[in-house]
């Protein structure tokens, strides 16, 4: 038996004989309405930032932009599309063409409008060009985006990493230009895990966020498209499903994530109304994501401190 607990769910037994797991999964699902008053009422830990920035990164087509839009959904109480994403199975030849290549290619910043037009949630999210094998964004390019030396809408090339005497290069990053987090956003069939180059890209950029001591969670993206019929069911059966069981264990095995670290959940992308148990499954990891990310920003502000207090203490 597995018992895996997340701590924003609301309790739930769910008997997983047959083709989902063996055993019991217990997941606690709170209201809709709580994570959302929670998320209204949320504020950074730290007065020297103004927001917590989260860098999403991660292969190419895998759902880092309708993730974003996904967010922006929510908050905004409609379909929303900021952040551009795209579909190229479905488009026409010339776009087709792209078709497992990033379709985001500058470094953007994205806000989230908080009820009134110029109020915003104090979190913001980054996009960078996708991972790919051979092309995409390049591992020491993410590095500099997590240590805020990359301009906004500075373009990637996968050619050429950003050196100081670019335009797009950040001299003296304020606190405010650095993540606060890193989210890897891939398919829950991870396939890509199972290629070397981009195994390998990953397992990079995962160490360069351990030694600048930036926290990292997975987002496990398009459940209802590549995972079981028991999930295009119902989604509630996200954590009774045997295929994201595997995709995650598979995921903490070969990547490195704690399991209460990996959230499957669904992005908005052909829907045009929100649905309940979508949204649950984004708020619930964005929960994750921002807790994280001001523990982050509050032990920063702690080391610094403690640093001028040595310091004061030396002369």
């Amino acid at each position: 038996m597995r018992r895996i607990v997340f701590d924003d769910y609301r309790t739930s037994n769910v008997d997983v004989r047959g083709t989902s797991v063996q055993g019991k999964f217990i997941v606690q699902m709170s209201k809709k309405k709580d994570e959302l008053e929670w998320l209204e009422a949320f504020r950074p830990q730290s007065d020297n930032v103004r927001h917590l920035r989260v860098l999403l990164c991660g292969p190419a087509a895998s759902g880092k932009s309708s993730f974003i839009n996904s967010v922006d959904s929510i908050c905004r109480k409609r379909i929303t599309g900021p952040a551009d994403a795209n579909n190229a199975q479905g488009a026409d030849p010339e776009l087709a063409k792209t078709a497992g290549q990033s379709y985001t290619l500058k470094y953007k910043t994205h806000r989230i409008q908080k009820g009134t037009p110029g109020k915003y949630y104090p979190f913001v999210f980054n996009d960078v060009m996708g991972l790919e094998s051979d092309k995409g964004i390049l591992p020491g390019d993410i590095k500099l985006a997590m240590e805020g030396h990359v301009k906004e809408n500075y373009k990637f090339d996968h050619n050429t990493p950003l050196v100081k005497s670019n335009a797009g290069y950040i001299n003296n990053p304020t606190s405010n230009d650095k993540a606060h987090i890193l989210v890897f956003v891939l398919a829950v069939d991870i396939n890509h895990v199972a290629d070397p180059q981009m195994f390998k890209k990953m397992t990079e950029i995962r160490l360069a966020a351990r030694d600048l001591d930036i926290p990292q969670i997975a987002i496990l993206t398009k459940i209802d498209e590549k995972s079981c019929d028991l999930v295009k069911k119902d989604l509630k059966n996200v954590y009774s499903s045997t295929n994201i069981k595997n995709a995650m264990e598979k995921l903490s095995n070969t990547v490195g994530f704690p399991l209460n670290c990996i959230f499957p959940l669904k992005n908005y992308h052909g829907e045009i109304e929100l649905n309940d148990d979508m949204d649950m499954l984004i708020l619930s990891a964005l929960r994750k994501i921002l807790q994280l990310a001001n523990d982050r920003v509050n032990a920063s502000g702690v080391a610094a401190a403690n640093q001028t207090a040595s310091n004061v203490n030396r002369t």
